[in-house]
């Protein structure tokens, strides 16, 4: 006991050192980040935001967003010049990568990109009864059922505007949450094949394992994305959520995947520090996409699948708030909310956005807490 005691002590020292490294390397190079940012005119447009008629929100406009490069380089870097662990961390990090790829693209299509049209299911029908080449009516056919998915995959979205339209980030969000399933179910142990449920053990789901993954992770990046609406509110909570999960995996054991997230809260640290109202920058879509996949892949790594709910509370409500609204509007007619996600519907009811963001995260970190409990059990 006495030889196992200081070197816990020491890497967990490590692994809180390593957070202080990231948040002071981000600090130093976020002014950077803003500069470039708005030397090439990377800001934010009021097309297609839905939010900007919030009376409150229009002085957002011409903010500059793709802030989240400030956490992903830094977390890239860091983790591949210290902390590069094959069978750990490679995955993670590409997953992010990934995943923030996707949101980049996506960030500078509504930027500098041309407006995208989508054909409805009537105009597709159309073209199947009338187009004089045959092969193309052909074609429609056999796409058909593609055209379906794309339309109805609308639901889960805004106005498609000029960036990636929500089929084609459900599409690439499926191959990142496969490579993540093929890393854990197949690549880590026969520990990982199985669910850890606290309070009962692992529980054997078989194969059934590798779409609840898919899922997962698809979800989480989503529900982060759909929560960076407000100045500070996803980084604030974000820190919180990265923070419970370094200490789960150092009482793990998994040192590699601590510092993995240690250094993730730490960046964070910084970039809510620049992205307090009135924000230097906003996240964007390279941030909470990259970041929502990362959150879900380490759970998943250390078996806290169970606990997700908790330590991303606040992340899955924004995101079923917005389930709950599509669903009201088509089975109901009718707005459940006053507007989706959540915290614009407190908004719109008197809320300051400070008081909407404080509240959200006093109550977010209350869930991660109990999550944390919960997953020491």
């Amino acid at each position: 006991m006495t030889d196992f005691f200081p070197s816990q002590i020491q890497s967990l020292t490590d692994i809180v050192g390593f957070g202080i490294l990231a948040s002071t390397i981000s600090v130093l190079w976020a002014p950077l980040l803003i500069r470039f940012l708005y030397r090439f005119n990377i800001t934010r447009r009021s097309e297609y935001d839905a939010t900007l008629a919030i009376e409150s929100r229009k002085t957002k406009v011409h903010t500059p967003v793709m802030g989240g490069l400030l956490v992903i380089i830094t977390v890239a870097v860091l983790v591949f010049v210290f902390d590069w662990e094959r069978r750990f961390t490679w995955v993670p990090i590409g997953v992010m990568l990934i995943s923030a790829l996707l949101g980049g693209i996506d960030d500078l299509l509504n930027i500098f990109g041309a407006e995208r049209r989508s054909r409805s299911i009537r105009q597709t029908m159309t073209l199947i009864r009338v187009h004089r080449d045959f092969k193309m009516r052909l074609w429609l056919v056999l796409t058909f059922p593609w055209a379906l998915f794309k339309r109805a995959s609308l639901w889960l979205g805004s106005h498609p505007g000029k960036g990636i339209h929500v089929h084609e980030k459900l599409l690439l969000q499926f191959i990142a949450g496969a490579i993540s399933a093929w890393w854990i179910y197949w690549k880590l142990a026969e520990n990982w094949q199985e669910l850890y449920i606290p309070f009962f053990g692992l529980v054997s789901i078989g194969i059934l394992i590798v779409p609840l993954i898919i899922l997962i992770v698809m979800f989480t990046a989503n529900a982060v994305n759909i929560s960076d609406g407000m100045d500070g509110l996803a980084g604030g909570m974000l820190i919180p959520t990265f923070g419970s999960l370094a200490f789960l995996s150092w009482v793990a054991g998994f040192n590699e995947l601590a510092i993995l997230n240690s250094v993730t809260a730490g960046s964070l640290i910084a970039y809510t520090y620049f992205n307090i109202k009135p924000a230097r920058f906003q996240m964007g879509d390279v941030g909470s996409l990259g970041l929502g996949a990362l959150l879900a892949i380490d759970a998943l790594a250390i078996n806290q699948m169970a606990i997700l709910p908790l330590i991303a509370f606040m992340f899955y409500a924004e995101a079923v708030s917005v389930l709950i609204q599509v669903a009201g509007r088509t089975l109901l007619g009718r707005r459940i909310f006053k507007m989706a996600p959540i915290h614009h519907h407190f908004e719109l009811k008197g809320w300051s956005e400070e008081k909407t963001i404080m509240r959200f995260w006093v109550v977010h970190l209350g869930f991660v807490l109990l999550g944390v409990w919960v997953g020491l059990h």
